[in-house]
């Protein structure tokens, strides 16, 4: 058995934050016909805790599309030790994992939390281990035994304990453009900035700590900031004339990638956050933009019109050489690169629609992974799993998730107000 002092790890993104109405709601639409069968027992002790640890580990292992979990009242019997549990009472009913555990209050504010994952088929404990928590951090403890489960059973890092930055508009507001983040259930959500004019382009740095966006918030021009978040302080880094765009960080968090028109055609430049240096890395008449940093730090992605419509182009940031990565139809935009470097992900127009499409950069094959018809802004979670985006449901905007795959599909609709332009963090 491991026993964890668990990390402040959201401490710093919640010295800022403020309440916020604009809940994300989680709704499995689809999920993997070979999922792995796999029962949470309610943990013991859950009565008198503020979160209920067992319920938060179902949902996650649930929400990935992965696991088809049983329900409590399905359950034969309900152990909380390893003593008790009868692989049996699991057997009968197909499954194929179990989750035991406790909570116990420690009175002083904090909890400890166990766990234990077995193997119902071969009656064997895989993972048991054991969490002391302040009381605060109860849901954090949550989303990392789900993040321990599903890595154990998958063998991929799992992404629960990540959040996703968005933007929402809620029309009649005073100030209707809030920049926003929760759990990546959905969950805690918390409000970064308000303002009366549009909030764009939110992307993480590569050690979650601090956000680049674009806001139109003084004299309606556009404005690239980078803004702290433990600190809440916030700079503006980019203010030429024209557009100042589409901001994206280097894996090394030292450089921004951007879009700047301040030579009088849309081009990709290289911001040194340490010094100011700025780089030019693109020089032609056709508009780049939307660029994204490929993980080995010496490429980047982007879009641009060179060839007529709107495709994907690789570039090599030292000697600046171009090359056109998307041929599959006349349009291809919005880039993103999975963080193993294997995956190309973009907005694909095929017969009217805007979908989401997956290119294979070792195969050369391209798959679309969505079925709506206004898709934008995919972010690619940190394990490569899965696919967030923006969309319209019924007018609104909203965000869906998609696996990279294509056959898990998640909806994350908002209680208030349109949804748009959404980051998933990396690994906190």
């Amino acid at each position: 058995m491991r026993v964890l002092a668990f990390p402040f790890i959201v401490a710093m993104l919640s010295l800022l934050a403020v309440n916020a109405r604009a809940e994300l709601l989680i709704q499995i639409t689809e999920g993997r016909t070979d999922a792995v069968p796999i029962s949470v027992v309610p943990f013991a002790g859950a009565g008198d805790a503020p979160e209920n640890v067992s319920d938060i580990v179902r949902a996650d292992l649930h929400r990935s599309g992965q696991f088809k979990t049983l329900s409590p009242k399905d359950m034969l019997s309900r152990p909380t030790s390893k003593e008790g549990l009868s692989y049996r009472d699991f057997r009968v009913l197909n499954q194929e994992y179990v989750v035991i555990g406790k909570l116990k209050a420690t009175g002083t504010g904090s909890y400890e939390v166990s766990y234990a994952l077995h193997d119902v088929a071969r009656g064997k404990e895989l993972i048991s281990e054991t969490y002391r928590p302040p009381e605060s951090q109860l849901r954090d403890v949550a989303h990392a035994i789900s993040d321990r489960i599903y890595e154990q059973l998958t063998g991929i890092p799992g992404a629960f304990s990540t959040k996703i930055l968005y933007v929402t508009h809620n029309r009649g507001a005073e100030r209707p453009y809030q920049l926003q983040y929760a759990d990546a259930d959905g969950a805690r959500v918390k409000t970064i900035l308000r303002s009366r004019e549009p909030i764009m382009s939110p992307s993480w740095s590569p050690d979650g700590t601090k956000i680049a966006y674009v806001s139109f918030e003084k004299n309606g021009l556009p404005k690239i900031y980078v803004h702290n978040l433990s600190s809440a302080e916030r700079r503006v880094v980019a203010q030429f004339k024209g557009i100042n765009g589409a901001p994206s960080w280097s894996p090394d968090g030292q450089k921004l990638a951007l879009t700047l028109s301040k030579g009088g055609n849309p081009d990709i430049y290289s911001l040194d956050l340490n010094n100011g240096d700025l780089e030019q890395l693109t020089d032609h008449y056709g508009i780049d933009t939307e660029p994204r940093w490929m993980p080995d730090g010496d490429h980047l992605v982007f879009t641009s019109s060179r060839s007529g419509g709107p495709q994907i182009y690789q570039l090599n940031v030292d000697d600046k050489s171009v090359r056109r990565v998307s041929f599959e139809g006349a349009y291809n935009a919005r880039p993103e690169v999975t963080p193993d470097g294997r995956y190309l992900v973009y907005v694909h127009r095929r017969n009217g629609s805007f979908n989401v499409g997956v290119q294979d950069l070792q195969r050369g094959t391209f798959d679309i992974v969505t079925q709506t018809n206004m898709d934008e802004s995919p972010s690619v979670a940190p394990n490569g799993s899965m696919i967030i985006y923006g969309t319209q449901h019924r007018g609104t905007g909203v965000l869906q998730a998609v696996s990279i795959d294509g056959r898990v599909k998640v909806e994350l609709p908002s209680k208030e107000g349109e949804v748009r332009e959404p980051a998933w963090s990396p690994f906190l």
